[in-house]
């Protein structure tokens, strides 16, 4: 694997992760692969294929990447841009049926909001098997015979991606308010450059800090809905406030205290707060993003219906099911819930479905159908099959 390949290819996916980073779809060799070799199947956005290239090496196996316009799994199938067709048509076009005498390929669980597994065997005679959430546990996945622990089914968000998606909002806006002050007053270059990376770096890595004031369930209306957009929580606000302090006791013991100048960077840097916090809950995958009309919708368990697929278990993010063998489905830690419907999307016999506060139904066949766009309105209508 060239390193220096990889390492370059994070960086820059991490500077630019607001971003598509498409790469070329088709079939990747790993290794010496033979005929009874796995298959895995990701996105092509370019970032997540150096990754799992990276956590399939030493192994044998065949990866096919399929076309999500560039965009991460989880975004891209929730979106609509990583669907059903993605997967068959790289399934038919690559070849890889004339290498392999199985049909078992492993899709990225954080797919399943956008592709179904009855669909994809049933235009292909391929079993789709549902991988870990993150690559890094593919290599114990595959040892376990290819059978996730739920620790391999559930999101995280440790330092390493909080820090990524810390970068991922400073950089460009520290590139828009570069090209916006040095033309006319340099001198605001690196104060302004040090308030939006601190302020950044500081919102992700003490997010868990202050994470436990986000009302997931809250119902808001009115000027509520502003503390939803903008996700901010007790202890980044009250940072600001001792920034203020701060800012007016040094200028004072330097002598350099100015109205104007103390309101002026009060302004500014609560400025850059709210803008790095727009729908910070939407920029973690632990929480439903502040921006989607969904973000208050149910899920409801139709006890009658179930038959114990477990397939809601499987594709869960944050283990919300437990199914036992020859038994109906429950929903213990329902509060954990993200609203991300992959539950409802994969289950055979439409169990589960979505209810809205005031008692509106959002069928399983609409939610197959109608995925999100960026302000979270199902209005994206995806093909059947």
């Amino acid at each position: 694997m060239n390193y220096f390949r990889y390492v370059i290819i994070n960086i820059i996916g991490t500077l630019l992760r607001g971003f598509p980073l498409p790469c070329k779809t088709g079939l990747r060799i790993i290794g010496n692969p033979n005929r009874n070799s796995p298959v895995f199947l990701t996105c092509n956005f370019t970032v997540t294929v150096e990754r799992v290239k990276k956590a399939l090496q030493g192994m044998d196996a065949y990866l096919l990447v399929a076309n999500s316009k560039g965009d991460n799994v989880w975004c891209s199938a929730t979106g609509g841009h990583f669907t059903n067709h993605s997967v068959i048509s790289v399934i038919k076009t690559s070849g890889i049926e004339e290498l392999v005498d199985h049909r078992n390929v492993v899709l990225p669980q954080l797919a399943a909001t956008g592709i179904q597994e009855r669909i994809i065997r049933k235009k292909t005679g391929w079993k789709a098997i549902w991988g870990p959430v993150y690559a890094k546990d593919i290599p114990e996945f595959v040892e376990n015979h290819f059978d996730k622990t739920p620790e391999m089914r559930q999101v995280e968000f440790p330092l390493t991606q909080r820090l990524e998606m810390a970068i991922m909002w400073a950089f460009p806006f520290s590139i828009i308010a570069s090209l916006l002050v040095l033309p006319f007053k340099p001198t605001l270059f690196f104060p302004l450059n040090i308030i939006i990376w601190g302020w950044s770096l500081f919102l992700f890595i003490a997010f868990p800090l202050y994470s436990k004031w986000y009302g997931r369930n809250k119902k808001t209306s009115g000027f509520s809905k502003c503390t939803v957009i903008f996700d901010l929580g007790f202890v980044p606000v009250v940072t600001w406030i001792i920034f203020m302090i701060i800012l007016v006791a040094g200028s004072i013991a330097f002598h350099q205290f100015h109205i104007d100048f103390i309101i002026g960077w009060g302004i500014t840097s609560l400025a850059v707060l709210l803008l790095i916090s727009i729908d910070l809950m939407g920029s973690t995958p632990i929480y439903k993003s502040g921006l989607h009309e969904d973000r208050y919708l149910k899920v409801i368990l139709n006890s009658d219906k179930c038959k114990g697929a477990a397939s809601c278990e499987a594709v869960c993010p944050k283990n919300c099911f437990d199914v036992k063998q020859g038994r109906s489905a429950s929903i213990p830690r329902l509060d954990e819930c993200v609203q991300c419907g992959a539950c409802i999307v994969q289950c055979p016999f439409d169990a589960l479905y979505f209810e809205s506060p005031k008692g509106e139904i959002l069928t399983p066949e609409s939610i197959r159908e109608y995925k999100l766009n960026l302000i979270g309105k199902r209005l994206v209508k995806v093909n059947k099959q």
